[in-house]
């Protein structure tokens, strides 16, 4: 690794230093690391919208086979951040932010190359939407090497901006694959196009070559133009420390909650509508809500800035459970005609929450670990440099995990409902599932970092 991208001193608390070097430096590598982190997200989603237009290019999958290839980029890509959030401290950020991106070419080209035949089996995109699964583990290492970057006072805002960005590469997804499977986008160099049942012509592979010259570009910028922290390079027994702490756990259980419902929502909502309303055509306005959600992230962080991690995520939380039981009324029971003026702004609500509450947790975060050290502090079991590394070691360790574990909500609700459905029972199960189980995100986070007599107030 080059002398020259790697930083030997690093405090982002002494204002001085912040001002006249910091600042600059933060920002080039937080607007770097958010470009990838976009095209990472469009990859992790391709799955959702491609699956849409499988049927009309021949190919005669069941409705829980594909309810199957848009839940299995979530399943991959959450058990690779399990690795991708140890990787920063281990690597470097600027190397394995790089290589994570070129990464994302063997998706996206595999991609291109299966569908252009109707014989292609099932098999092999199995496989290559758990390949898809690169795209969302990217998201662990690109969130701890950017929190590392900025001091306390503003790390809300930084990850929110990060997050809340990168998360337009779903809806960017989202909306530009159905106009580019449309046409012929690189002519007779693309490949031929499948003929769709009602006579139109489909270039289903336009939805992998769309990528590839975005992500050799980023991929070449950010080898370019990334930094690595020293004070945060570290072993992997340092981080993994982390396993046996209680805020690991409730924190992940939380971002399953907040950012799990997100991209679970939005990988599952195109197939959904469409198994409920046949004959319509969902990807015409379905990106809108990953889109709200992904833009009103960094909001999150503000608000978690001004007015309390613990209560925006409370609140948060609340609007996720009334959101879904009005989807539950809306579309959840069998045979029942669905009813978009109660579903439409349910959705909307539900991302709108799940993208604020995912900032606002993630916030929380080092919040946690930063109190937890100040009371070894003070106890006088390390000192002063010793509590502000470890907490900052630790915390950017279960911001990698956490992001893990929300990303396996990607799997879960796409499949939950996929299954409900299959059983014949609609998606009135899976919903009462969701509702309980944000009734159980509302009281860990009043109980634990809410109330006023919280033991971790935050």
């Amino acid at each position: 690794m080059s002398a020259s991208h790697l930083i030997t001193h690093w405090n982002p608390e002494d204002a001085t230093f912040w001002r006249l070097q910091g600042r600059r430096v933060a920002e080039r590598n937080l607007w770097l690391s958010t470009l990838a982190l976009v095209l990472a997200f469009g990859v992790w989603m391709l799955w959702s919208v491609v699956v849409v237009h499988l049927p009309a290019a021949g190919f005669r999958f069941t409705t829980n086979q594909l309810f199957w290839l848009t839940a299995l980029p979530a399943l991959s890509g959450a058990t690779l951040r399990v690795v991708y959030a140890f990787a920063v401290p281990t690597f470097g950020g600027r190397r394995f932010t790089a290589l994570s991106t070129a990464s994302l070419l063997l998706p996206t080209l595999g991609l291109a190359w299966a569908v252009q035949d109707a014989a292609t089996p099932y098999e092999v995109f199995v496989a290559l939407a758990l390949l898809a699964g690169l795209g969302g583990g990217h998201f662990a290492s690109a969130m701890a090497h950017v929190s590392a970057f900025f001091p306390r006072r503003s790390l809300g805002w930084a990850l929110g901006v990060s997050a809340g960005l990168g998360h337009l590469g779903v809806p960017l997804a989202q909306a530009l694959v159905p106009v580019v499977v449309g046409t012929a986008m690189l002519g007779t160099l693309g490949g031929a196009p499948q003929a769709a049942a009602d006579g139109h012509a489909l270039w289903l592979q336009n939805a992998g070559w769309l990528w590839v010259p975005l992500i050799v570009a980023c991929a070449v910028g950010c080898w370019f133009g990334l930094d690595d922290l020293a004070p945060v390079r570290g072993r992997f027994g340092e981080q993994a420390v982390v396993i046996a702490r209680r805020h690991n756990w409730l924190l992940s259980w939380l971002y399953l909650g907040s950012f799990g419902s997100f991209i679970g929502w939005a990988a599952a909502l195109p197939l959904l509508l469409q198994s409920r309303l046949p004959g319509a055509d969902p990807l015409l306005w379905v990106w809108a809500g990953p889109l709200l959600g992904a833009v009103l992230r960094p909001a999150g962080g503000l608000l978690a800035d001004r007015l309390g991690a613990a209560r925006v995520t409370l609140l948060a939380f609340v609007a996720l459970l009334a959101a879904t039981l009005v989807a539950l009324v809306a579309i959840g029971q069998p045979g029942q005609a669905v009813s978009l003026p109660l579903f439409v702004p349910a959705a909307m609500v539900l991302f709108a929450a799940a993208g604020i509450g995912s900032s606002s947790v993630f916030k929380m975060i080092p919040l946690a670990y930063a109190e937890d050290h100040q009371q070894r502090l003070l106890h006088g079991k390390e000192s002063a440099d010793q509590a502000a590394a470890r907490a900052l070691r630790e915390a950017g360790a279960t911001l990698g995990f956490a992001s893990a574990v929300g990303a396996y909500g990607g799997f879960v609700i796409p499949k939950a409902l996929g299954t409900a459905i299959a059983t014949g029972s609609g998606p009135a199960p899976a919903l009462q599932l969701f509702a309980f189980f944000y009734l159980s995100c509302i009281a860990v986070t009043w109980w634990q970092y809410g109330r006023p007599s919280a033991a971790t107030p935050c």
